[in-house]
């Protein structure tokens, strides 16, 4: 393969997640005027009309197991993930939110396990599982002893990476579907407003222009809708086609650091050092999962 287009999937893959890792700092802003339901809401709205202008096509599903793929895909991945993490962020740092949530890949595998052939995982990763738990509880000691914070946004940030999970697993099967990638996106987007409506009625959902009067504002849900939402997942998709999946998803271990510095840099957020003692185990648990899958994979493909 050209080494610039190698080089290429590598910027792209590491742009993607440095704004990845950068929505909780835009999320914990939007927060003191929005509620997490209607960042949520508005954010997905920008994705989905951007994904419906760069690709207005009709996609057609063979038959309801499909479609169904994707209804569970919007539900999970969009509904329930980011509602659980926005309110998340109403009880705690993001720099714990952002290193809580790349445990995601574990419980992707643990999932994978059960629900995908091929997919097994041995004795290593339940090592690196531990590692990494043990990671999110010193987490949650530093926010709930030291900075006298509500251990409730750990656990359902703890909650949203299991979700994410599910919606990995569910996107694994919809890809195996072959159909086109910005059209599945934009799918898997109308299902997770679809099925967010129910939830704007019980978390406090109202419209108030007002609101997009600060630039702020304005700014903070562009960049979490057109930059985070539609942009990231169809580079990120890109990504992964040049370097493949393995490559791709190490670039995940980087979101805590990316996240606690811009929360430092910009939030002002009190970094302590059990907070980065619980960062080191998340990531070092996570390195072990993940040297584990690439040798899998080698000794698979020998």
């Amino acid at each position: 393969m050209d080494r610039h287009r190698i080089a290429a999937g590598h910027s792209i893959a590491f742009i993607t997640i440095l704004i990845w890792g950068t929505t909780y700092i835009s999320t914990k802003v939007l927060l003191v005027a929005f509620t997490p339901i209607e960042i949520l809401f508005y954010r997905f709205m920008i994705g989905y009309i951007t994904l419906l202008l760069v690709y207005p096509h009709r996609l057609s599903t063979k038959n309801f197991k499909e479609e169904s793929l994707f209804m569970a895909a919007g539900l999970c991945g969009v509904t329930l993930y980011f509602l659980l993490e926005n309110i998340a962020l109403t009880y705690t740092l993001a720099s714990n939110v952002g290193v809580i949530i790349s445990i995601a890949p574990l419980f992707t595998a643990i999932f994978a396990h059960f629900f995908l052939a091929g997919e097994k995982f041995r004795p290593q990763f339940v090592a690196g599982f531990i590692i990494a738990i043990l990671g999110i509880v010193l987490i949650g000691l530093n926010g709930s002893f030291i900075l006298k914070l509500n251990p409730l946004g750990d656990i359902l940030a703890t909650l949203a990476a299991v979700v994410w999970a599910l919606y990995s697993v569910l996107v694994r099967k919809i890809s195996i579907l072959s159909y086109n990638t910005i059209g599945s996106t934009r799918r898997v987007f109308f299902y997770g407003l679809l099925l967010m409506i129910p939830a704007l009625f019980f978390f406090n959902f109202h419209i108030d222009f007002n609101k997009f009067t600060s630039m702020s504002n304005v700014l903070n849900i562009l960049y979490l809708g057109f930059g985070a939402s539609a942009l990231c997942f169809v580079s990120w998709n890109w990504a992964v086609g040049v370097l493949g999946a393995v490559k791709t998803s190490a670039y995940i271990y980087i979101v805590p650091v990316i996240t606690m510095t811009a929360s430092a840099l910009i939030l002002h957020e009190k970094i302590t050092w059990l907070a980065i003692l619980g960062a080191s185990f998340t990531l070092a648990g996570l390195y072990i999962s993940e040297r584990k899958t690439a040798i899998l994979i080698k000794e698979n493909q020998s």
